[in-house]
C-alpha cells in the first residue's frame, strides 16, 4: 500500500489521500489515521473527518503550526503498522422489506432479473456490510458492498422526500436515511430503528469502521419495534 499524499484545500484544511478506490483496507487506513490525528491533540485542530479513502483535517490557521501539522500527517500516513484494522462493532438492524416500505423493490428485482422482491430482501440481508464513512446528512452511513446482482444505479429523478428509516441501494452502496430528506437511492425497505438520536451519548447509531447486518422483519414486528423506540424518547 502506497504512502498517503498530503494536499492543502484552502488555508484551513489539510487532506491526506490514499488509493482512489473503495476498499476495506484503504478505508481502515484512513480511519486509523483519523484516530491517530485526534489522539495527537494538535493545537488548533477543529475537526478530523475520514472518508472512503482520505482524511480531512480542519484547523484554525491562527492557532495551528501548519508546517508541523503537515509533517505529522505525512509521518502518520506513511507508517504502515499504525493502520492495522481493529475489531469493529457489529450492529444488527431490523428491516421490513414489504412493498409498503419499499417503493423501488420491484425496480431492483427487475434490474437483477429476480423472480420476486423477496429475493432482493434475501440478497440484501445476506451480507455483512462495512461502514465506510458518514456524510450527506448527520447519521447517514455509506455501507458496502452490495451484491452486484442488486447494485441498481441511483434513480434518474430523486424524490423530494424519503421517509426516515428508509433503506436504500445506489450501485454497490447501501444505507439508511436517518431522517426525512430528499434522496435518489432505490428504497427497498424501512427500519424502525433511530439512526440518529440527539439524546444519546453517541447520536449516530453507526460510526466509520463498524460492521452492519440487516435482518428481515414483518409489518407487525416493525410496528412493535417502532412503538418501543417512541416510548424511549
Amino acid at each position: 500500500m502506497t504512502a498517503g499524499r498530503i494536499v492543502q484545500a484552502g488555508d484551513a484544511v489539510l487532506i491526506a489521500e490514499f488509493e482512489d478506490r473503495i476498499d476495506a483496507l484503504v478505508n481502515a487506513r484512513a480511519i486509523a489515521l483519523a484516530d491517530a490525528v485526534r489522539s495527537a491533540s494538535v493545537t488548533g485542530v477543529r475537526d478530523v473527518v475520514p472518508t472512503f479513502r482520505s482524511v480531512a483535517v480542519y484547523f484554525d490557521p491562527l492557532a495551528t503550526d501548519v508546517t508541523k501539522l503537515e509533517v505529522l500527517l505525512r509521518d502518520l500516513a506513511s507508517t504502515e503498522p499504525a493502520f492495522q484494522a481493529s475489531a469493529s462493532a457489529v450492529v444488527e438492524i431490523p428491516v421490513c422489506y414489504e412493498r409498503e416500505f419499499a417503493p423501488d423493490v420491484d425496480t431492483v428485482a427487475a434490474f437483477a432479473g429476480l423472480q420476486s422482491p423477496d429475493d432482493v430482501a434475501a440478497l440484501h440481508s445476506a451480507r455483512t456490510y462495512r461502514v465506510f464513512m458518514l456524510g450527506f446528512v448527520p447519521g447517514f452511513a455509506y455501507l458496502g458492498s452490495v451484491d452486484e446482482r442488486i447494485a441498481a444505479p441511483r434513480r434518474s429523478s430523486p424524490r423530494l422526500q424519503v421517509a426516515s428509516g428508509s433503506v436504500g441501494i445506489a450501485g454497490l452502496q447501501t444505507g439508511v436515511y436517518p431522517q426525512q430528506i430528499p434522496g435518489g437511492w432505490n428504497i427497498i425497505g424501512r427500519t424502525p430503528v433511530r439512526m440518529l438520536a440527539l439524546d444519546r451519548a453517541e447520536p449516530s447509531l453507526l460510526k466509520a469502521g463498524d460492521s452492519v447486518r440487516f435482518h428481515a422483519i414483518d409489518r407487525s414486528s416493525f410496528e412493535r419495534l417502532l412503538q418501543d423506540q417512541e416510548h424511549r424518547v
